[in-house]
């Protein structure tokens, strides 16, 4: 089966629709969904809705930090531009877009897949997995051969023998990547909504779990509507600078 795996939507109906539309075209069965829904971004209704739907449909969905902050603002440090755009955001949502929010699991497993927002060995702490050691933190601690986070931004693969060896490389975009059942291995897709790796194109990946083919790929999109979308909405310039700038 071909699983498309998107995280850190943030709000950004222009990427969501280009990054789905991609997906589907790659003939994708199921879809899993790695949080960080709302914020920075102008659509968070219309982003909530997508994900309600897919969820209906038979989708993984996980809670990030940013959904957790609607209604947990205390529990997260948070920059001024942070709290400015999440106050925006809860203005615009219904008590139903809060309970479904409130309703999604921090983890989740699928077969020999373990989801995760921020790392699978402390998942309500939120932490980055900002390199190879802490991303064997999570392998070591994950009984499954894939684990699959988001919360970066930026696309990165892991990988952790039975030896004890790691190792992490960047992936390029559409090149198929076989998994060798002797590692353990743990992806990050990097973001659908507000990449940061200084290219704007809305980041996801595919994992067909038959063949164990992994591919990232890079999806350009009207960026410069997404970013206008944010300054009519009153957001911070700084919001919409991001998603030129990709960073």
């Amino acid at each position: 089966m071909k699983v498309a795996v998107l995280s850190d939507l943030h709000a950004n109906r222009q990427a969501v629709e280009a990054v789905w539309e991609h997906a589907t075209q790659q003939g994708c069965e199921r879809t899993v969904l790695l949080g960080d829904y709302v914020d920075y971004g102008a659509d968070p209704v219309w982003v909530l809705d997508f994900v309600y739907q897919r969820v209906q449909e038979g989708a993984i969905a996980i809670k990030g930090n940013h959904d957790d902050a609607i209604r947990h603002e205390e529990a997260h440090q948070l920059g001024g531009h942070v709290q400015e755009s999440l106050a925006w955001t809860r203005q615009q949502l219904s008590a139903a877009h809060i309970a479904f929010i409130e309703s999604l699991p921090l983890t989740a497993e699928w077969g020999d897949c373990q989801f995760a927002h921020a790392n699978v060995h402390d998942p309500a702490h939120w932490a980055y997995l900002d390199g190879r050691m802490e991303a064997v933190r999570s392998l070591q601690v994950s009984q499954h051969p894939f684990v699959f986070c988001g919360h970066m931004h930026q696309p990165c693969l892991y990988h952790l023998s039975s030896t004890g060896k790691s190792g992490d490389f960047s992936p390029v975009d559409g090149t198929p990547i076989i998994l060798s059942p002797m590692r353990r291995w743990l992806a990050i897709p990097g973001s659908v909504g507000q990449p940061r790796d200084g290219n704007p194109a809305a980041c996801y990946l595919t994992f067909d779990t038959d063949s164990r083919q992994l591919t990232f790929y890079r999806v350009p999109y009207d960026h410069e509507r997404a970013a206008q979308c944010i300054i009519d909405a009153g957001l911070p310039l700084f919001l919409a600078q991001r998603l030129r700038d990709g960073r």
